[in-house]
This record gives structure tokens, sequence and C-alpha cells, in this order.
């Protein structure tokens, strides 16, 4: 996967939280390894809206056991976990 693939899919995720979560207008105020849990930054309820967004927007099926803070506390993790699930079904 290209480099800038890997920016697309973080720029992506931090669209949709800066625009649809915190209701920002300025993009999103974090570094991409800021803890969503630690910092408040996405509740549970955000996190399922996350979810959604992943699977509609990436085109990938997230199981219930997958929605775990490995996979779903930063904007780094959140990325990882899209390109893993993107190769692996690929």
């Amino acid at each position: 996967m290209s480099e800038s693939t890997a920016t697309d899919i973080e720029n992506r995720v931090r669209g949709f939280i800066a625009e649809n979560l915190l209701f920002s207008k300025n993009g999103y105020p974090h570094t991409d390894e800021t803890s969503f849990l630690e910092t408040g930054v996405v509740d549970s309820m955000g996190i399922m809206e996350l979810v959604m967004f992943i699977e509609e927007d990436f085109s990938i099926n997230i199981e219930d056991h997958e929605v775990i803070p490995d996979n779903f506390d930063s904007v780094c993790k959140v990325g990882s976990y899209i390109r893993q699930k993107m190769t692996s079904a690929s």
C-alpha cells in the first residue's frame, strides 16, 4: 500500500471525527497517537458511529469482537486496523 493511501486513510478518519463527533470546523485538534479513551475524544456512542463510518466508507466488515482499544483507541490504531482489514480481504 502506498504512503499516500496510508495518509488518505488517516485523513479520512480524522475528518470524520472532527466533523461528526467533535463538530469542529478547524479539523482534528489532536495527534494521531492521542488516546480516544484517555482524553475523551470519542465516547462509546462515537465509537459505534466511527465503526459504521469505517464499514461504509472503506467497505469492510467489522466484527463485534474487533471493537477493542487495540483497534479503535487512536487515529493511528484505527488506520492500522483498516489497512489490516483491507489487506486480509484481498
